[in-house]
């Protein structure tokens, strides 16, 4: 579904109140009766119909009548919510081009009022990950329907309490700057995806840098569960960034160990076609952290000194609870350009 937000010049207050209606009435239903809907919006000289017509023709909601007469937001219309909102906070007032798209999110450049360019990434569970959760059928066991929606909203407040804490401990990340439904505004990273990165002017610096960051991660009592090339950035000065955490997990998981020997496996192997680095002998020291090396030069997990839950303070008081843990944890598993702004006024 393309993202065109030039429709927004022609939504008016009761279009944003019917899509609330919707919204509020799939917090218990799959599927919202049209008689709820009404009901919840309570226009005052009616029209509901109609103008669920209108958001229908925009494709911001999607009609069911399989069981009985209803809608549900699609996700189109859950990004003008959350665009809605932000821009009524002052976020940011443009929507310019896309920059980049994940197995499970889309991300946008937005300009504030002074004209600082921002990022938005726009979580979309259930593009990629929803083949993943039907082949474990087991996982749906207690429940017959699930909403991505809500999912996608964990997953936005999961990554922004993470970004939020990572930043505070000295991790490089984006800044987190706000968080509404399933959307993360952000600060731009400058620069490039280490995939797209053909040259390295000090390779060995990069590569010692990047492991490091993975052993620190673990000392601060966490795993990222995808730390491959797609997720790292690196300017022209070849600093790095992490970025995208919504998957991240405790050292204390049960399969904690898998996780960290894969993401180390991902880099080695990354660094080895891409640079020709050949892993020979071993170091005692890491971006300054004590670890024990394997046979193959891989840093050891059992060897790092662990801080399990050590972040678990921070993480709460960004507002992401252990209950909103264990919800995402039950359904997921780890692991187009706009050519012209468009200003809200």
């Amino acid at each position: 579904m393309k993202f065109d937000v030039d429709v927004l010049r022609y939504l008016s207050k009761d279009d944003f109140r019917v899509l609330t209606a919707v919204e509020m009435g799939m917090r218990n239903h799959e599927i919202v009766p049209t008689e709820l809907i009404d009901r919840i919006a309570s226009l005052k000289h009616g029209g509901t119909y109609k103008v669920m017509k209108n958001l229908l023709k925009h494709k911001l909601l999607h009609h069911d009548a399989s069981k009985y007469d209803g809608f549900r937001l699609t996700y189109l219309g859950y990004d003008f919510l959350a665009i809605k909102t932000m821009v009524n906070r002052g976020v940011f007032m443009a929507v310019g081009r896309q920059i980049g798209v994940g197995k499970e999110s889309d991300i946008f450049e937005v300009a504030t009022e002074d004209g600082r360019v921002l990022a938005i990434k726009l979580h979309r569970l259930g593009r990629v990950s929803f083949r993943a959760v039907k082949s474990k059928r087991d996982y749906l066991k207690h429940r017959s329907s699930f909403n991505w929606l809500y999912l996608s909203r964990l997953a936005a407040l999961k990554e922004f309490s993470f970004m939020k804490a990572l930043e505070e401990h000295g991790f490089p990340v984006p800044n987190a700057v706000d968080c509404n439904r399933h959307c993360v505004v952000m600060s731009l990273v400058q620069g490039y995806p280490l995939v797209q990165v053909k040259q390295l002017s000090n390779v060995e610096m990069v590569f010692e840098t990047i492991i490091g960051l993975v052993v620190r991660l673990a000392e601060h009592g966490l795993i990222h569960c995808d730390f491959n090339e797609f997720n790292i950035m690196i300017d022209d000065d070849e600093k790095v960034t992490m970025i995208d955490f919504p998957q991240m997990v405790s050292v204390s998981h049960r399969n904690a160990q898998m996780y960290f020997d894969r993401d180390v496996e991902c880099i080695f192997k990354f660094f080895r076609k891409r640079f020709n680095i050949l892993f020979e002998g071993s170091t005692d020291d890491i971006d300054g952290s004590e670890v024990n090396i394997d046979e193959n030069g891989r840093p050891c997990f059992t060897s790092i000194a662990k801080n399990v839950g050590f972040l678990d303070k921070e993480l709460a008081a960004s507002g992401f609870t252990r209950k909103e843990d264990e919800d995402i944890k039950k359904w997921v598993t780890p692991g187009i350009i706009l050519q012209n702004w468009f200003w809200f006024s």
